[in-house]
């Protein structure tokens, strides 16, 4: 390992030891389950608003997105980060601060255990079924965060990717299963403003060994369609290709995931303050914004690099290793450039972490709170709850650790995973906090249609192509929409004491 490496891996080391050090700070703060799992409520407006977008953009913002840019240009690239700065800011405008009062209220940790004390659910049927979800789904979306990490390490230092991944996959379980939800939140907030560093650094520093920004620009027209929304560029062919306005519809539907996603509805569960959610909101959405839209440009300025020879040229599988690329090209300068390099490849690790840790502790809740404790009626100590807890974070970590044994696309495993907890959840959430006639059957039927529909229309629909070739998301997310409210008019309307709950949070106005 040369000198430039060393550096490399020792400013990588210092930044895991300084993420290690927020767990065991945290972890004496644990002293029950709502600690360990919503921090007991005690986030300030921006952990909350970065620590949010940190855990939802993972390592697809650094290497799934730059690499469908760099490969195809801006239709699906672009139109997938506009669904998303959409629907951010609709989730934090619509949903946060009704789910966190309404959380509140019932005395609700985990989304499960919201679902079934908003609708009164006394067999815990909703939070069984929601704890299952959480699982099957969250275990590819932590498993897609180690392999970002093994693809990372593998890439720098010519090691095997499974022992990059178990160390990297190591490393995040352990501050994960010490610090709990703070020290998630806290380290994700640390890693945003890594993150952040990395994404200005790549791109002034590939704009400039591509020649500039008019060779950045000349390079992309000079590719046919690579800068037309509606239609992309065929790296196979060398023509362009075509992005029809179904598709653009289908690709915006990412942004109706994020009403779903247990991890950042996680966060707007555990503001301190509702009133300071507006300010979260703002600084939520301008960071998802700029972050996007420069990774978009990191792909677009990767290519530029390339042809002029700064680059090798990647193929379709080797893509998203383009930040990778471009930091070890940096590293070649000298002393701190290769520090620098350090801080990037960090970023990519934070992206990974900030997105891995909160699904780890959103899928252990779901086993030890809401199946062992709640379905089937284990009453246990606070002490030995946070110990069931840690050990379920383990184990989930050690099957994520198993799915990610062979290396594979982010970007792929990403949006399945997004596509079930948008469409299994995001209409259920939806309808318990603004609909009061839904009740728990059709909440029921809806989560349970929502994630069946994602399987069976991405493995038995989507393949036969044409028309039925859309996101899984959402058609399953119109199906769930459509199952809930059917079912809640055809059987009972919810008790007075369900309904009750539901008018005094809508009479929530701070």
């Amino acid at each position: 390992m040369d000198s430039r490496s060393v550096l490399i891996l020792v400013t990588i080391i210092v930044y895991l030891i300084g993420v290690v050090g927020i767990g065991v700070r945290f972890s004496k703060s644990n002293r029950s389950t709502g600690d360990f799992y919503l921090g007991g409520r005690k986030l300030g407006p921006l952990v909350t608003a970065m620590s949010a977008e940190a855990s939802d953009m993972s390592s697809w913002l650094l290497m799934g997105l730059p690499g469908v840019a760099l490969l195809s240009g801006v239709p699906e690239a672009v139109w997938t980060a506009i669904g998303l700065a959409v629907g951010t800011y609709l989730n934090w405008l619509i949903v946060a601060k009704r789910i966190r009062h309404y959380s509140a209220r019932i005395d609700a940790t985990t989304i499960p255990e919201f679902f079934s004390k908003r609708y009164h659910d006394q067999q815990h049927f909703l939070s069984l079924i929601a704890a299952i979800v959480i699982v099957v789904f969250f275990v590819p979306y932590t498993a897609s965060g180690f392999n970002a990490c093994g693809t990372l390490f593998s890439s720098l230092f010519g090691v095997d990717y499974l022992t990059a991944m178990l160390i990297s996959a190591i490393v995040i379980t352990v501050y994960t299963t010490l610090g709990g939800f703070l020290a998630a939140s806290t380290s994700d907030f640390v890693q945003s403003i890594v993150m952040t560093i990395a994404l200005i650094v790549v791109v002034f520093f590939g704009i400039s060994t591509a020649g500039g920004w008019s060779a950045v620009v000349s390079n992309a027209q000079s590719l046919p369609g690579y800068l037309n929304l509606t239609q992309g560029y065929d790296a196979a062919t060398g023509t362009a290709a075509s992005y029809n306005a179904l598709t653009i519809v289908s690709t915006l539907a990412w942004g109706l995931g994020y009403f779903g996603m247990p991890h950042i509805l996680l966060r707007f569960m555990a503001v301190k303050d509702p009133k300071k959610l507006t300010l979260s909101r703002r600084v939520a959405t301008v960071w998802v914004v700029i972050s996007m839209g420069v990774a978009v440009l990191i792909g677009i300025i990767g290519n530029a690099m390339i042809s002029a020879g700064a680059l090798e040229a990647l193929s379709s599988s080797d893509s998203q290793r383009i930040i990778i690329k471009i930091a070890e090209l940096i590293s070649t300068h000298g002393v701190l450039p290769a520090i620098v390099a350090g801080v990037i490849l960090s970023g990519i690790m934070a992206a990974t972490m900030s997105t891995a840790d909160s699904q780890l502790l959103a899928a252990s809740s779901s086993v030890s709170q809401d199946i062992v404790q709640d379905t089937f009626g284990i009453k246990l100590s606070d002490k030995m709850s946070i110990i069931i807890a840690r050990c379920t974070v383990v184990v989930i970590a050690v099957i994520a650790m198993i799915w990610a044994r062979n290396e594979g696309s982010v970007f792929t495993i990403v949006s399945f995973a997004w596509a079930g907890f948008g469409a299994a959840f995001g209409p259920v959430v939806l309808l318990a906090l603004f609909w009061k006639r839904s009740n728990k059957w059709g909440a029921l039927v809806g989560m349970i249609a929502g994630g069946v529909m994602v399987f069976v229309w991405k493995y038995g629909v989507r393949p036969m192509g044409g028309l039925l070739d859309i996101y899984e998301l959402l058609p399953a997310f119109l199906v769930a929409i459509a199952a809930d409210v059917i079912v809640s008019l055809l059987t009972g309307e919810p008790d007075a004491s369900v309904e009750k709950e539901f008018d005094d949070v809508a009479a929530m106005k701070d």
